[in-house]
């Protein structure tokens, strides 16, 4: 089922014709004698004609069909007209937004997570939106709480790895995951989705303080890591330069020693106290 485009007469123009139609029907039953059958059976063909005028908003389509045969999709503006005896079904042409509810889901490691999205879409087939599916807006919806599911539980929450896709760390490249999902489902419904992103992500109550404990963690181990490989550059390049100057010789004792301090004082947390040695190097 494709959208057929479908001409239409311009409803102003056709209801003044009826109306002149329906005053000429009065001065003929005024008339009196047989001019009363004909008048009385031109003002009923008359109203019965005006069934047949419709309005079409901007934006909207009027999908016309004959006793359940689709003829085609009126898309012109205004007041229009058609064959009194076909059937008109609106269809808007505009731009929506749905936000799905929160829904709790297993990501990919197995972890419980809320998850919400904000899909934007329109109808671009209106024959495809009535005759393909009962209720097109229904179908919008469901379909996009079930691909938003599936999405979620095919990545993860957080990245483990450099070149892993997650759901918190590539917000851009879940979106178009998400949308291609959702245009391969809701093109049967002819309708097309601009854009879809996530609104709501985190983790499920129950383990969300695990896991903000756990991410800490992480965090600190990251950091700390980065501190030491600096420390240890800082340490071997203060060495070499000392050896290099050759202001102090250090045999191997003292250069454990004060590897030690230095790393000390580069990796701790607090401030440290220095011990001013007042005699001999040793």
């Amino acid at each position: 089922m494709k959208e057929n485009p479908m001409r239409s007469l311009p409803g102003i123009p056709v209801l003044l014709v009826l109306l002149a139609t329906l005053v000429a029907c009065g001065w003929l039953f005024l008339q009196g004698g047989g001019a009363i059958a004909l008048a009385i059976g031109l003002a009923a063909v008359a109203l019965f004609l005006m069934l047949g005028a419709y309005m079409v908003e901007p934006n909207q389509a009027a999908v016309v069909s004959l006793f359940g045969k689709y003829v085609g999709t009126v898309k012109e503006n205004g007041l229009r007209w058609n064959n009194p005896f076909y059937s008109k079904k609106k269809v808007s042409l505009r731009v929506r937004n749905f936000e799905s509810g929160k829904l709790k889901v297993n990501e990919l490691d197995g972890s419980p997570i809320e998850i919400a999205a904000v899909i934007v879409w329109r109808v671009v087939d209106s024959a495809e939106a009535v005759f393909n599916v009962d209720d097109y807006e229904s179908f919008v919806h469901i379909q996009s709480e079930a691909a938003l599911r599936a999405m979620a539980t095919s990545y993860p929450y957080d990245q483990h790895e450099d070149d892993q896709i997650s759901l918190r760390s590539h917000p851009a490249e879940i979106s178009d995951r998400l949308k291609e999902q959702l245009d391969e489902r809701l093109t049967a419904a002819g309708v097309d989705v601009l854009e879809a992103r996530i609104s709501h992500l985190a983790y499920a109550p129950e383990i969300a303080h695990a896991m903000l404990q756990r991410q800490q963690a992480n965090a600190v181990i990251a950091a700390r890591t980065r501190i030491v490989a600096g420390a240890v550059g800082m340490v071997e390049m203060a060495l070499a330069e000392l050896e290099k100057s050759g202001t102090v010789k250090l045999d191997e004792e003292r250069r454990a020693a004060m590897v030690s301090n230095l790393l000390v004082v580069l990796c701790g947390d607090r401030g440290t106290q220095p011990v001013v040695n007042a005699g001999s190097l040793y």
